[in-house]
């Protein structure tokens, strides 16, 4: 395996020609011959898998969706999803120098070794799921050679990071069968950092992790955008110094210039000066995440991919059309390199305005391809149907994106209703708010309500204020995985 070094030192190129071939070798070798529901698949569309030649011929491909992993009547659709080999369809499938290097082996080694060597590298050991916002949460497998996969990409994020092996890290993602925690896990142990795991607000409580923040003292804090914002405020209301933290990784959210430049000046009251804010990206189907390097302020270079690991597309999200290089467009995943459970041309439901850049990285010179980070969760929009409140078709994140550019703000939540929860009765929008100290609360209202008129045509019907503690239980920032941000509480007619 090439270092991580070589690769980011590839030409775009280099870069096309290396990922071509690998697709030759991964669909011709391992996802027809070995996966059920591939092999069925490419058989209905009369589809040869040595026919796709490289990147250009992925539009062949029917797209994978979240949906077709699970069935309520067949909960374990997810399963052919899987890859089977046994030595016949590896004699059948493998080229005649890769059988006789498994015959050496065998001859050398025994046939038993060679059976563990085989199950070690498909058989699935581990498992994580989808968080479930939108729709019920999806298994996802990992042989041992996945968990070598996602060691690699937490190796890779600790050298985008530019974390020394001196220092130490601390994990506050929640504990769960969920990517974010585990990528960091074996990120860490790859790269032979020391990090303490506290398993977030459910497991410790913001009381304990701070406890703990102060006692090991890291220069790294890894967590959910929501939570490290909770836990830096508690911080910074205590007057707590937070002097030796150095970086802050925030993963499983969306991190915008907004709450970076508000992270960063709760972190210089406490001492904090100059900390660098990364972002990260990664979704549960991809079985490892993606990083941001090192930048000047709030500005973000864009998530560095791995290019001798996966293959990204952005499509139009209404045609599937692939879309060049810096355009707008639905994120679509191939993976080149995974066993146990794989999702071709998989629809991740995640929109990047700005899409994929192949020019060197203008902060730290890599050649990686870099993702665009203003990324929004279209499966969430349509998970809420996009919502029509009062008529108006809205974009959900615009709430959002109107709220997080409000300096009094300190926390909000939104919530949809119906008037008298009655389903036939009319649409209600209500707004809870927390304000910070200083900030006005007789004239607040009014100023929210014309800015959210103006970013999504849409006024609340209220504007409800209440304090830090209930909005904390509200948003369930100490007990979620995830905050409870936006709430559709509209009875199903």
């Amino acid at each position: 395996m090439a270092s991580w070094k070589n690769i980011t030192s590839l030409s775009y190129p280099q870069i096309r020609e290396l990922q071509d071939r690998k697709l030759r070798h991964f669909l011709s070798q391992q996802v027809y011959p070995f996966s059920t529901y591939y092999h069925r698949l490419f058989d209905e569309h009369k589809i040869d898998p040595r026919s796709i030649r490289g990147i250009a011929d992925l539009k062949h491909l029917p797209f994978a969706l979240k949906t077709d992993m699970v069935s309520a009547n067949d909960p374990q659709r997810f399963m052919e999803f899987i890859l089977k080999p046994d030595l016949n369809k590896i004699r059948a499938a493998w080229p005649k120098y890769k059988l006789a290097g498994l015959f050496l082996r065998s001859m050398l080694s025994g046939k038993e070794q060679v059976q563990k060597d085989l199950a070690r590298e498909y058989r699935p050991i581990f498992m994580t799921f989808t968080t479930g916002t939108t729709n019920s949460p999806v298994p996802v497998t990992y042989s041992r050679h996945d968990l070598d996969n996602l060691c690699v990409s937490g190796s890779r994020m600790v050298s985008l990071f530019d974390i020394q092996s001196e220092e130490k890290i601390m994990n506050i993602f929640p504990f769960a069968p969920h990517l974010a925690f585990w990528q960091t896990f074996f990120g860490a142990l790859e790269a032979n950092v020391f990090a303490l795991s506290t398993g977030g607000g459910k497991v410790m409580g913001t009381e304990g992790n701070i406890t703990a923040v102060k006692r090991t003292k890291p220069s790294v804090i890894l967590g959910v955008p929501s939570y490290i914002y909770h836990m830096i405020r508690m911080a910074q209301e205590r007057k707590e110094d937070l002097s030796f933290l150095k970086k802050i990784v925030l993963g499983a959210g969306r991190v915008t210039p907004e709450y970076k430049a508000k992270l960063s000046s709760m972190l210089a009251d406490c001492g904090a000066r100059n900390v660098f804010i990364f972002g990260t990206y990664g979704f549960t189907e991809a079985r490892m995440a993606w990083a941001e390097c090192p930048t000047e302020n709030t500005l973000s270079s864009g998530y560095h991919l791995y290019p001798d690991k996966e293959i990204f597309e952005i499509i139009d999200p209404e045609t599937g059309a692939v879309k060049g290089e810096g355009e707008d467009g639905e994120i679509v995943y191939t993976p080149l390199d995974s066993r146990a459970s794989v999702l071709l041309r998989y629809r991740t439901g995640d929109f990047a305005k700005g899409g994929i850049r192949h020019e060197p990285c203008p902060y730290c010179g890599r050649m990686t391809l870099r993702l665009s980070s203003d990324i929004s969760r279209l499966s969430d929009t349509k998970g809420l149907q996009l919502s029509k409140i009062k008529g108006v078709l809205v974009n959900l994140d615009h709430f959002a994106q109107a709220l997080n550019g409000m300096s009094e703000l300190d926390e909000w939540q939104i919530e949809i209703r119906k008037h008298n929860n009655d389903p036939h009765d009319s649409d209600e929008l209500v707004v809870y708010v927390t304000l910070k100290g200083e900030a006005d609360g007789s004239t607040f209202g009014e100023k929210l309500k014309d800015r959210l008129m103006g970013t999504t045509e849409l006024a609340p019907n209220e504007v409800k204020f209440i304090g830090l503690k209930e909005m904390v239980k509200r948003l369930e920032l100490e007990t979620a995985n995830k905050e409870k941000r936006i709430l559709d509480i509209r009875p199903k007619t």
